[in-house]
């Protein structure tokens, strides 16, 4: 009984040396991390960068932008005064008023076939009459003077 008794309490003292040996272990590298300085903190660099300059527009682009808006203000015109007004202001755009408007129905191998070629200002009473604008400027020729002299039209 006496060799059973003291193997448990030689088996107890082990268990307690090694539980004893992982905490102190576990102690020191809690010690060792506090006790580690802290990495420094990243340093922000700033890169003063200029942003790319904006795309500048060219006149045709211009023109075609406002001509699309004038062109959808007339079909949507709440009365006919209105559509005046705005065809006038669009027509200040033109070379004339008898600028060629030509109007691509078909298109093959780089051959266009056009509607019958009408002008700017019968093309802008179009407009004013159907209430429909059913075309955009798929071509624009200017002027040295940076007038519209002639316009191409496609369906939608």
């Amino acid at each position: 009984m006496k060799q059973k008794l003291f193997t448990i309490s030689v088996n107890r003292s082990l268990m307690f040396a090694l539980v004893a040996m992982l905490a102190m272990g576990a102690c020191k590298s809690k010690k060792k991390a506090a006790q580690q300085p802290a990495p420094p903190a990243p340093v922000e660099q700033v890169e003063e960068t200029t942003p790319p300059p904006a795309p500048v527009a060219s006149a045709e682009e211009v023109a075609v932008e406002k001509l699309e808006n004038y062109f959808n203000s007339v079909a949507a015109a709440g009365n006919a005064s209105i559509a005046n007004q705005t065809i006038q202001e669009t027509l200040a755009m033109f070379s004339n008023q008898e600028t060629p408007v030509l109007i691509v129905i078909h298109e093959e191998n780089g051959i266009k076939d056009y509607d019958e070629p009408t002008t700017i200002s019968k093309y802008l009473d179009y407009l004013k009459d159907t209430k429909k604008n059913l075309n955009y400027i798929s071509d624009i020729r200017m002027d040295a003077n940076g007038k519209v002299s002639e316009l191409e039209l496609r369906r939608k």
